[in-house]
């Protein structure tokens, strides 16, 4: 008889559940947003909703490749600094979120079955305490908190195009 998945507990289960939340959070931000609104700057930040999207979905992809084959395979594709936060010609909110579900589920898969002990030592950025390694625990821990801190921008972006609070 398996567990139904609402009831599971334990480390894995609040690290995955915690992170679903978030994106929920963020995924919602977007609802029944045109692809304009999409991808509209309403802030003085270079920050559109469809870019957080995109954002959260290749950052979390990239660390989840570090997670399973370190700073390697997490540099394996060149990051666009600027259009990673924006939304380019062609692409639209629902591809984007479709994106943003596949790279989920995948990572929902693998933290079922990724040693959280295991770890890799950090690519070298200035950012980072030379040297350091982070846990796949520690990596969670991280797209927890980067998930977390986009909702709450896309929240504020929402606002200032429509008067729509998602989070309050």
């Amino acid at each position: 008889m398996s567990v139904p998945d609402q009831v599971r507990t334990g480390e894995r289960a609040d690290l995955r559940d915690t992170l679903r939340r978030h994106r929920g959070f963020l995924r919602q931000t977007v609802q029944g947003m045109t692809d304009e609104q999409a991808a509209r700057r309403s802030t003085a930040s270079e920050l559109c909703l469809g870019g957080l999207i995109k954002h959260v979905a290749t950052t979390e992809e990239r660390w989840m490749r570090f997670a399973v084959g370190g700073a390697e395979a997490m540099r394996s594709e060149p990051i666009d600094w600027v259009g990673q936060f924006r939304m380019a010609e062609g692409e639209t909110l629902a591809g984007l979120l479709v994106e943003f579900d596949r790279v989920a589920a995948e990572t929902d898969a693998l933290i079922a079955t990724l040693d959280l002990d295991a770890g890799h030592p950090l690519p070298s950025a200035p950012w980072f305490e030379p040297g350091a390694s982070w846990s796949v625990r520690r990596v969670l821990l991280h797209l927890i908190a980067e998930t977390a801190q986009h909702a709450g921008h896309a929240d504020i972006i929402r606002e200032a195009i429509d008067g729509a609070k998602t989070m309050g």
